[in-house]
């Protein structure tokens, strides 16, 4: 499965207000790994950046003055994303901007505009999956990297690249380090785009009373041990200790269903 987690930086809140994108930033996940692949690219507005955006972002005019605009970075954005799983930190706010740059090319530029993208791409949302997970609490990209022991220390200022790469880590920890699932054992039809703002997930048709088991990789089982190590540093024990094992190594497993 491919995914982009992506951030995007603006020149203000709302796009009825004639707003615009001046940063993208994405990286590549397969398989729930990263792939080193990335899109990064800083875009001029065509119009002024509001000053209480610049104090988020630190972006100023004179630093995108000479970027190019959205049309010429258009294609090669679509090609980046076209066809994956965007996730997204308040999906609603950044596919709004992507949509609304790719209508305003319609009547200029009809070649690069394709309709809205959850029409070609399935969205995940994960403040609504942090609010799922956490309700009542603070769900920020910060609170969620103080929540999951998450480095976000040199995050100063809000960048999308560097967002970008924050939240995968924060969205792997979320899932456990596994792909997210909804089990719908009367239902195998859909893998349905998901609309802003809701949760996209892939839907697997399974016998009834039967969980899918995704076995952790050496690199996932070792985060895992050493997770462990904390705690018993930290507690001076672990529950953990006391289960059977279910682990026997990459790719097995001595209790089946676990």
């Amino acid at each position: 499965m491919r995914q982009i987690v992506l951030d995007t930086e603006t020149t203000g809140i709302e796009t009825r207000d004639g707003h615009r994108l001046i940063e993208i930033g994405a990286v590549e996940m397969i398989n729930r790994r990263l792939t080193g692949n990335s899109y990064h690219q800083y875009i001029n507005p065509e119009r002024e950046i509001d000053a209480e955006a610049i104090g988020v972002h630190g972006i100023t005019n004179e630093r995108v003055a000479n970027e190019p605009v959205f049309a010429e970075v258009a294609a090669d954005f679509w090609e980046f994303i076209r066809g994956a799983e965007l996730v997204i930190h308040n999906a609603p706010f950044d596919v709004g901007f992507i949509d609304h740059e790719f209508k305003l090319l319609k009547a200029t530029h009809p070649e690069l505009y394709a309709g809205p993208v959850k029409d070609h791409c399935r969205i995940l949302d994960t403040l609504t999956m942090a609010r799922g997970l956490h309700p009542g609490q603070r769900n920020s990209l910060d609170a969620l990297c103080k929540r999951y022991d998450i480095d976000n220390g040199h995050r100063v200022l809000h960048g999308a690249l560097l967002d970008a790469e924050i939240l995968a880590d924060v969205y792997l920890a979320m899932t456990g380090g596994q792909t997210a699932l909804t089990l719908d054992a009367g239902n195998d039809s859909d893998q349905q785009a998901a609309v802003p703002g809701e949760l996209s997930v892939r839907r697997l048709s399974l016998e009834p009373g039967r969980l899918s088991v995704v076995r952790p990789t050496e690199q996932e089982m070792a985060a895992h041990l050493a997770k462990l190590d904390k705690v018993r540093g930290k507690a001076g024990e672990c529950r953990w200790d006391d289960l059977d094992p279910v682990y026997a190594g990459p790719g097995s497993a001595t209790q089946d269903g676990v």
